[in-house]
């Protein structure tokens, strides 16, 4: 007779913890988990049994793709609004390596440096109209230059009428994915219009177009590209999607591919909140420009402690592949994980001081995918960590290059308070700019 020392996780105590989760926002799992001195507990959200997890070990098992895989996972409302249906986020193994060395391979360096310039090109058109306003709310003036920056980049057409109608779809499904009410009705909306639209492009690319040869070959499937493909037209991200190919052979869905699309477009207009961010960081902590010029601070360094500090998105989903035994505890089979981002990069155990603001922990430290998880975890092509991370960084290093040298500006009295119970969060204000001029 075979015995087991495993143990069953915590109970967190609620019949339901729901109503908890919306209150407590970002704070909710590393609440229970301090209260219940342990980094993974059990709770029940939406009426159904779930795994909470936090730190870095925990991390490490929620990327750990032979335990814990995507589909199904997300609930229902995300994919509705935030995710969308058949997107790479709910894929597992090969089908989801596939699909994601897809995206990857929009990643390359050469890549990056054309959307860096184009961003650099519209933070340059956004001062010229900004020093002619008043006042300019941060949050809305930097969604609308990367949504003009990213459909630049992607070869998505936007006509100069189009850009803040875009923006709000791109925006509203970001911004009212995790909430109840009218927030999120806006978000579902914007959703249905945001598919169509993409999938319209999507239609019009195959009707009226050949597919372009890197398209068909190695580059896009995530392979070297030989000396060929290097002499060939890199077709843009809208083309890349549209001729991609399944491992069957055939051509994604409009709606599929559409969905893709819109994980390009949306998550760089999300980056505005980081942009924001980073504007709070500047002007909270009075040296910072200091710092940064005497080279104290690295710029990169300065962006990764915004990241690390600040809150984006709270939690990740996955979901149990079998029963298994973690660190002497009985993890379900079959079962919704959770991943607490937030607390995870405030984890004491790797970030000393993890309240504290703080660029230069990162100089002579090599940062683990397990322990710094802004965009998620593990590795970009066998796993789950957000293809679009390297491009987030090329943009914010040209926006802290603008709000720190290149212009000036006043931030006068406003709220600049970042509610944890709000999802996604940022400073109350938008953050408000006066009096805005180049340097």
């Amino acid at each position: 007779m075979s015995t087991t020392t495993s143990r069953d996780l915590p109970e967190d105590g609620h019949l339901d913890a729901t109503l908890a989760l919306l209150r407590e926002g970002y704070r909710f799992v590393g609440r229970r988990a301090a209260r219940l001195g342990s980094r993974a507990f059990n709770t029940r959200l939406l009426l159904r049994p779930a795994v909470a997890l936090t730190g870095h070990e925990g991390a490490r098992l929620f990327y750990d793709e032979s335990r814990v895989h995507r589909a199904g996972a997300a609930p229902g409302a995300l994919q509705r609004t935030i995710f969308g249906v058949g997107g790479v986020q709910g894929l597992d193994g090969t089908e989801h390596r596939h699909r994601k060395a897809m995206l990857m391979s929009l990643m390359t360096e050469p890549e990056l440096a054309r959307l860096a310039a184009l961003n650099a090109e519209e933070w340059e058109r956004a001062a010229d109209r900004w020093q002619r306003q008043s006042q300019v709310v941060l949050l809305d003036g930097a969604s609308e230059l990367l949504c003009r920056a990213i459909c630049r980049w992607a070869g998505v057409p936007l006509d100069e009428s189009e850009v803040p109608h875009r923006t709000r779809l791109l925006v509203d499904m970001v911004e009212g994915a995790a909430s109840p009410g009218p927030r999120y009705l806006r978000a579902y909306r914007a959703r249905a219009e945001a598919d169509r639209w993409a999938a319209d492009l999507v239609s019009s690319v195959r009707r009226h177009e050949q597919p372009p040869r890197a398209a068909e070959g190695k580059t896009v499937s995530g392979a070297p590209p030989t000396a060929e493909d290097a002499a060939t037209p890199r077709p843009d991200a809208l083309r890349v999607i549209a001729w991609h190919r399944d491992l069957r052979g055939n051509l994604l869905p409009e709606e599929i591919a559409a969905v893709e699309l819109l994980n390009i477009l949306r998550p760089t207009v999300a980056v505005a909140r980081w942009v924001v961010y980073l504007a709070v960081a500047l002007h909270t902590h009075a040296d910072a420009r200091g710092h940064l010029a005497s080279g104290d601070w690295r710029p990169l360094d300065f962006i990764e402690e915004t990241r690390r500090l600040y809150p984006f998105f709270p939690l990740a989903a996955g979901r149990t592949t079998a029963t298994f035994d973690w660190h002497g505890y009985r993890i379900p089979g079959g079962q919704r994980i959770l991943l607490d981002l937030y607390g995870t990069n405030r984890d004491p155990d790797r970030w000393p001081h993890p309240h504290r603001f703080d660029p230069s922990r990162f100089r002579d430290r090599e940062v683990t995918p397990f322990e710094f998880v802004p965009h998620g975890g593990g590795d970009y092509l066998d796993g789950h960590r957000c293809a679009g991370e390297p491009a987030t960084l090329a943009l914010l290093e040209t926006a802290l290059e603008y709000l720190s040298t290149r212009l000036t500006y006043d931030v006068p009295p406003q709220d600049l308070r970042i509610p944890l119970d709000r999802i996604p969060s940022g400073p109350n204000s938008g953050f408000i700019l006066t009096n805005l001029r180049r340097t």
